[in-house]
C-alpha cells in the first residue's frame, strides 16, 4: 500500500514524538529534572513539524534546531529533543545540495557539543566524538539517498524516452507495411482495370477475368490492411483476426496474381526448403513483393524472375526483369527510389541481412535479398542441392 508524502511524514513524525514523550518519563530516573509543561511544550516543537520535512526541509531543520537549543538552554535531558534535529538533518542531505547539508550537519554538531557542555564537561570527548560522528553519517546516508533519487528518476526518464523510441520504430514499421500491402495490390487493381477496359467490348471473358483479379486483389488488401491496423490493438505478431503475416509458402499466389497483371514471371526455387523464423519470411516476402510492385509499375510487359534460394547459413532472394517494353508507358516515372527501397534495406538491416538494388549491365533491374538463418537450421542440415 502506498501512503502519500505528506501522511508518511506524519506517521513518522508521531513515531518520534511517541519515543520522546516515553523517554522524557525517564528523565528523573537518568538524573534530569522532571518536564514540565514548557518542556512538553518544546518536545513536541521539535518533532511535529517533522510533518513538513519534505516539503520545507531547510526551514524545517532551522526551526528544529532552535527549538532544540532553547530546550537545551533550559537544562532539559538533551536526549529527549535529539531525535528530531537528526531527522531533520538526514532530509536535507536527502534533498538539497551538499553545501547545505553540509552545514545543517555542522549546526547538529554546534548544538550537540552545546548540550555536552551544559550537561557534563567531564564526557566531552565522547560528546564531541557523537557530535562529528552522528552529522556525518547522517550526511552520508542523506547524500546515498539523493543520488538514487537522481539516478531513479533519469531512469525513469530514460526509460520513457525509449519506450517513446520504440512506439516510432513500432509506427515506421507499421506504415511500411501498409506501404506494401497497398503499392502492391493497387498496383495489380490498376494494371487490371486498364486491361478491363481495353477488351471491355471485344474480349468479354478477358474483361470478366480481369474484374475477377481485381476483387480478389481487393479483398487481400482489405484483409492484410485488417491485420495490420490489427497490429495497433494486439501485443503479438498476429492481427486482430487471428490471420499469420504472409510468409515462404504464399510466393506463389503472389507471383500468380501479378502475372495476370501482365507480367511473365518465372518462380524458381533451389537448395532444400525449410522452415524459417517468421519474421525472415515476412522480410522475404514483403522484398519480393516491392520488387515485383515496381515492374508492374516502372516496366510494363517486362518479364520476372523471382529466384529463392537455400543456401548453408542463408537464404537468398533475387528479383530480376528485362526492363519495359518499347510502346508501353509506366505507370509511374521510371527512376525506381522512394519509400519502397528505403524500406527494403530497412528490412535487411533488421535481420543482419544485405540487399543490392540497381540496374543490371545486361539491362532491366535487379534486387537481390540475402538474410542469414539460425545457427540452430544450419546444424540440422542446412545444405544446398541446387
Amino acid at each position: 500500500m502506498r501512503l502519500h508524502p505528506l501522511a508518511a511524514d506524519g506517521l513518522i513524525a508521531a513515531a518520534l514524538t511517541t519515543v520522546a514523550v516515553l523517554l522524557g518519563t525517564e528523565a528523573v530516573a537518568q538524573g534530569w529534572p522532571a518536564l514540565d509543561p514548557l518542556a512538553w511544550t518544546l518536545v513536541a516543537l521539535l518533532t511535529l513539524p517533522l510533518v513538513l520535512r519534505t516539503r520545507a526541509p531547510v526551514t524545517v531543520c532551522l526551526a528544529v534546531h532552535a527549538c532544540w537549543a532553547l530546550y537545551v538552554t533550559l537544562d532539559y535531558w538533551p536526549v529527549v529533543g535529539s531525535f528530531g534535529p537528526m531527522l531533520a538533518v538526514y532530509t536535507v542531505a536527502a534533498q538539497r545540495p551538499t553545501r547545505t547539508a553540509a552545514a545543517c550537519a555542522a549546526l547538529l554538531a554546534g548544538v550537540w557539543i552545546y548540550a555536552g557542555l551544559r550537561s557534563d564537561s567531564a564526557a566531552m570527548a565522547s560528546v564531541v566524538g557523537q557530535a562529528v560522528g552522528f552529522p556525518l553519517v547522517l550526511w552520508r546516508f542523506g547524500h546515498v539517498a539523493r543520488r538514487t533519487g537522481e539516478l531513479t528518476l533519469r531512469l525513469r526518464a530514460e526509460q520513457a524516452d525509449r519506450a517513446r523510441r520504440e512506439v516510432a520504430e513500432e509506427r515506421v514499421r507499421i506504415a511500411r507495411e501498409l506501404h506494401d500491402v497497398v503499392a502492391h495490390h493497387i498496383a495489380v487493381i490498376n494494371v487490371q482495370a486498364g486491361l478491363a477496359r481495353f477488351v471491355f467490348r471485344s474480349d468479354a471473358r478477358t474483361a470478366r477475368e480481369a474484374l475477377d483479379t481485381i476483387e480478389g486483389a481487393s479483398g487481400e488488401a482489405l484483409a492484410e490492411l485488417r491485420r495490420m491496423l490489427g497490429l495497433l490493438r494486439a501485443d503479438g505478431v498476429q492481427g486482430a483476426d487471428g490471420a499469420p503475416a504472409p510468409g515462404l509458402d504464399q510466393l506463389d499466389e503472389m507471383v500468380t496474381r501479378v502475372r495476370t497483371g501482365g507480367v511473365g514471371v518465372r518462380l524458381r526455387v533451389t537448395g532444400t526448403p525449410r522452415p524459417l523464423p517468421p519474421g525472415v519470411q515476412l522480410c522475404v516476402y514483403r522484398v519480393v513483393q516491392e520488387a515485383l510492385t515496381n515492374v508492374l509499375k516502372h516496366a510494363p510487359g517486362a518479364d520476372a524472375a523471382v529466384e529463392l534460394a537455400y543456401r548453408a547459413g542463408e537464404v537468398t532472394v533475387s528479383v530480376t526483369d528485362g526492363g519495359p517494353v518499347e510502346g508501353l508507358d509506366p505507370v509511374t516515372p521510371a527512376e525506381r527510389g522512394g519509400h519502397g527501397l528505403i524500406g527494403m534495406r530497412e528490412r535487411a538491416k533488421l535481420y543482419g541481412g544485405t540487399i543490392a538494388v540497381g540496374p543490371r549491365s545486361e539491362g532491366g533491374f535487379g534486387v537481390r535479398l540475402t538474410l542469414p538463418t539460425p545457427v540452430q537450421v544450419a546444424r540440422r542440415g542446412d545444405s544446398v542441392r541446387e
